[in-house]
């Protein structure tokens, strides 16, 4: 990153940047850590199709930590920067301070990683044989480009589509919105003759779904987020909802006003949760109130981020007779046979 783009990023997304450019994900980790989850996992040898899994389900467990660190120092001192240049300090002397206050505070240590082993799961009942790269998937770099860092994320991008050619990729399935909409929708603007294909998860389930039969284990009333990049930048609005009423004993419902095209943002994605910590709070409260004005007992999504804020807004409000679920934890539930409770 040049000196001028330093002095304009604030240190929260300037972290997030740094260890992009150095490691390959968000918060700076071995590559190994990013392909943990899939210990044990079958995956096809042929590499042609491959699930990209992204950064966030699996860092969820450190991530969710250090924006509440965030938020408490924000209240406590104005300075909602102070941990994240502490972090940058503790890095420098070999100290990840993300993952060490992650691994203190968090019950399961795994994030949402378990959601990454219920898409693959979805995506082998409908049939489908996917590959897998591990350690090798790139970063798609999306926060960079959001960020307004573009050079850095032009580098990054050719990079890594250098990378997945080499490996015979040539059709993608996504989980993370963001790196959905990176791949699909960012890398062509930036690279000549790009040619891989880019579904997210939601698109390729709408598609095979059909011939399964799905059903929840009891009457549940269930309403159904918009991460912002599925909705508005990418039109996955009908997808979602067409799989979540093909799902026997699950009622969809939605505000009146505020879903689809026009559902109110969480107040999460491209490091606001850092850079703006007490706003982001109100925004994820200002949704889940309307979410749960529609008697939801479930609420869903399909976005590391918003999973956090949701959870987040829920906690302060003291709902907590209201689930947030991932909805490839939600049809990975109701694929008949399986015990859902």
């Amino acid at each position: 990153m040049s000196k001028t783009a330093r002095r304009l990023v604030p240190p929260g997304l300037a972290y997030i940047a740094d260890n992009i450019n150095a490691k390959d994900n968000i918060l700076g980790l071995p590559k190994e850590a990013k392909a943990k989850w899939a210990a044990g996992i079958d995956f096809s040898k042929d590499r042609s199709t491959i699930f990209f899994a992204g950064c966030g389900y699996q860092y969820s467990s450190m991530l969710e930590p250090l924006v509440t660190l965030v938020r408490k120092a924000d209240r406590m001192y104005g300075n909602p920067d102070l941990p994240i240049v502490l972090a940058g300090a503790q890095k420098k002397l070999g100290v990840d301070m993300a993952a060490l206050y992650g691994k203190v505070t968090s019950r399961s240590g795994a994030g949402d990683a378990s959601v990454l082993d219920d898409v693959v799961k979805v995506l082998k009942a409908v049939g489908l044989d996917i590959g897998y790269l591990g350690k090798d998937e790139p970063c798609c770099g999306a926060p960079l480009y959001h960020m307004g860092l573009q050079k850095e994320f032009a580098v990054n991008a050719a990079k890594a589509y250098k990378e997945l050619k080499a490996l015979g990729v040539k059709k993608i399935i996504s989980i993370v919105p963001s790196c959905t909409y990176a791949l699909r929708n960012l890398f062509p603007k930036f690279i000549t003759g790009y040619d891989i294909e880019v579904k997210h998860f939601i698109e390729v389930v709408a598609e095979n779904i059909g011939h399964k039969e799905l059903k929840y284990s009891h009457k549940v009333k269930v309403a159904y987020h918009d991460p912002c990049q599925l909705g508005r930048y990418m039109g996955l609005l009908d997808q979602p909802r067409a799989i979540l009423k093909a799902i026997e004993n699950v009622e969809l419902v939605e505000p009146e006003w505020t879903s689809g095209e026009w559902s109110t943002c969480c107040g999460g994605g491209g490091g606001f949760e850092v850079v703006f910590p007490d706003i982001s709070q109100t925004l994820a409260m200002g949704r889940v109130t309307e979410l749960a004005e529609t008697g939801a007992d479930i609420i869903t999504t399909q976005c590391p981020g918003c999973l956090m804020q949701l959870k987040s807004g829920l906690k302060e409000l003291k709902k907590d007779h209201i689930k947030v679920i991932d909805l490839a934890t939600l049809v990975a539930k109701s694929l008949h046979g399986m015990n859902t409770k």
